[in-house]
């Protein structure tokens, strides 16, 4: 597919007709960031349906590390469609599930023997973690942390720590969940060492004031925030974190739906510090876009829960799990974690570059190639600029870049590149995102001496 982006209107004819049929049909509680539809993708390139192309830089929301339209994906999927599509692996079992398995089990952190199960979404795999933790335990209460995104049904959106849009009048929430400070250097004024310092504090604090260690089952924490930011926990975070647990008998669990799989760098972010998590969540980019998920961790753990206890119709379905047996052997033969800190290197000097002339970027961030910028009115006070953020979005979509936000204020321009990205299409991108940027700062400078 030609990197070459015609504009042909944004969005384009076909675009606005499917747009009506969506206002129609479509119940409006589903919120797309881009007005445009798909036709086909490959590697770090969509076409919409009018023939425009877009370099992505959302990745599905970091699920297509890999890259769109990989062959070996596509033939795995088709291969494995070819023989059955589902038999339910409750009722009867298949090949597929057990070598994925036995595959995330030797390539997850931990030198203990670990076991592993899969479900569909994100969201399930969190809920069925918390569900083998309190089991295993024998304890209620579940830890979490400013920021966190973990999902949005019932369990997972009470875990979550944004209100709106994820958890406004959809009250009530699940009882026994308690949330502990994430370091947020930027906005806590603090180096990331001091900050660390304080929310470990913070935490010992609420072991006196709000919950008892003694019935925590688990502490689930994302080693980089998400949907909260992008904030990498600061070095030693982690163990300072797994030490508190192993005090008290509590698991630590790693939520890697959005950082694993090479996106920070590592195969995963808690590489980063070392960890070795009692269990670990993954999904996203672990079958390049077919809906699957799992959790992984100490056997005796893992297997806690007796038969019957977890599962569902669809969980771990046979063509997903031939597709992340596939993606697996490409994270196998091809080192991204080396081409995400190169695209991270690359990045991120444009954006220290950006920050130095456009004072609306407060803040940039990331490990990896998973990374950000936070926007902002004004340096002093930090006061979060949405609207500026919504701005550089829509000006990167209209010149042909998928791009995405983040954060509690929804001002933070994240980026979640496939990992395939070419040199030139990752240049392409990021000269689109500066324009983007330089049009709405402008804009602002102008309408600022316009008032003065």
């Amino acid at each position: 597919m030609s990197d070459t982006m015609p504009y042909l209107g944004i969005p384009g004819e076909k675009s606005r007709a499917l747009l009506a049929r969506r206002q129609q049909f479509v119940a409006r509680g589903v919120g797309s960031t881009m007005n445009v539809f798909a036709a086909r993708a490959e590697g770090a390139i969509i076409e919409d349906v009018d023939g425009n192309r877009f370099i992505d830089f959302a990745g599905g929301i970091g699920v297509m590390n890999v890259g769109h339209g990989r062959p070996e994906v596509v033939q795995a999927i088709a291969e494995q469609a070819a023989k059955f599509t589902h038999t339910c692996f409750s009722v009867m079992m298949y090949e597929p599930y057990v070598e994925l398995a036995e595959r995330i089990t030797r390539l997850a952190p931990g030198t203990f023997p670990k076991k592993a199960i899969f479900f569909n979404s994100g969201a399930e795999a969190v809920e069925n973690a918390v569900k083998i933790a309190r089991y295993a335990t024998g304890r209620p209460a579940i830890i979490v942390f400013d920021n966190a995104f973990h999902g949005r049904t019932l369990l997972t959106m009470s875990m979550t720590a944004k209100v709106k849009p994820y958890k406004h009048r959809f009250g009530p929430y699940a009882p026994d969940i308690y949330r502990a400070p994430f370091p947020y250097p930027y906005r806590m004024n603090m180096t990331p060492g001091e900050a660390s310092e304080a929310c470990i504090n913070e935490l010992k604090r609420m072991f006196i004031g709000e919950v008892a260690p003694d019935q925590v089952a688990a502490m689930i924490v994302e080693p980089v925030q998400g949907e909260g930011g992008f904030m990498p926990a600061p070095p030693g975070f982690l163990k300072a974190l797994k030490a508190l647990c192993e005090e008290h008998g509590i698991l630590f669990v790693a939520d890697e739906i959005q950082s694993g799989f090479c996106r920070t760098g590592q195969m995963f972010a808690v590489n980063h510090d070392g960890v070795e998590p009692d269990m670990m969540i993954i999904a996203k980019s672990m079958a390049a876009g077919m809906p699957l998920s799992g959790v992984v961790g100490r056997a005796e753990v893992m297997d806690a829960p007796p038969p019957g206890t977890l599962g569902g119709t669809y969980s771990g379905n046979p063509v997903a799990c031939a597709a992340a047996l596939a993606v697996l052997d490409i994270y196998e033969r091809e080192d991204l974690a080396a081409r995400s800190r190169e695209i991270g290197r690359v990045a991120m000097e444009r954006f220290l570059d950006l920050q130095k002339r456009y004072p609306l970027i407060g803040d940039v961030r990331g490990q990896g190639g998973m990374l950000a910028m936070e926007l902002v009115k004004d340096r002093t006070t930090k006061e979060p600029d949405a609207q500026a953020t919504n701005d550089t979005l829509a000006a990167a979509h209209q010149r042909g870049l998928a791009l995405i936000n983040a954060g509690m204020y929804g001002n933070v321009v994240r980026v979640l590149v496939p990992l395939n990205v070419t040199d030139e299409q990752l240049k392409q991108g990021l000269d689109i995102l500066e324009e983007a940027v330089a049009t709405v700062a402008n804009k602002a400078a102008a309408s600022a001496h316009s008032v003065g």
